[in-house]
């Protein structure tokens, strides 16, 4: 079996990636407070989790490489394309982390290691 490819990161999260955690979140939280975490998202520091951590402290099972945007990510990876960092939000009513945005970076991670460490930022 071949080595899995070196997973590499952007320095910081995608600017694109906000308003698609905004949008996830307004699901799940009142427009204002999902407005205010990506806020708070915005300027948190960037902390490392590993792949099956995320998904144990998610309740989330992982997409399988089937899925075309786990896909389309699994080809960055191969091809040495940076990834943005994940975005993360703890809920500890639920006692849950919701992926905001980066579910199917995870995804298509944890199909090449599940230990690998991850770049987030959670609030």
């Amino acid at each position: 079996m071949a080595d899995a490819p070196e997973i590499l990161w952007l320095p910081d999260v995608e600017e694109h990636d906000y308003p698609a955690a905004e949008s996830y979140l307004g699901l799940i939280y009142p427009e204002g407070q999902a407005a205010d975490l990506v806020a708070r998202l915005r300027t948190a520091p960037l902390v490392r989790f590993k792949a099956k951590d995320i998904f144990r402290a998610s309740g989330l099972s992982s997409l399988g490489v089937s899925n075309a945007r786990v896909e389309k990510d699994r080809k960055k990876i191969e091809k040495g394309t940076p990834l943005s960092p994940l975005l993360l939000v703890r809920d500890t009513a639920n006692g849950k982390v919701v992926v905001a945005d980066g579910y199917h970076r995870l995804c298509a991670i944890y199909g090449f290691d599940e230990g690998a460490w991850i770049p987030c930022k959670i609030v």
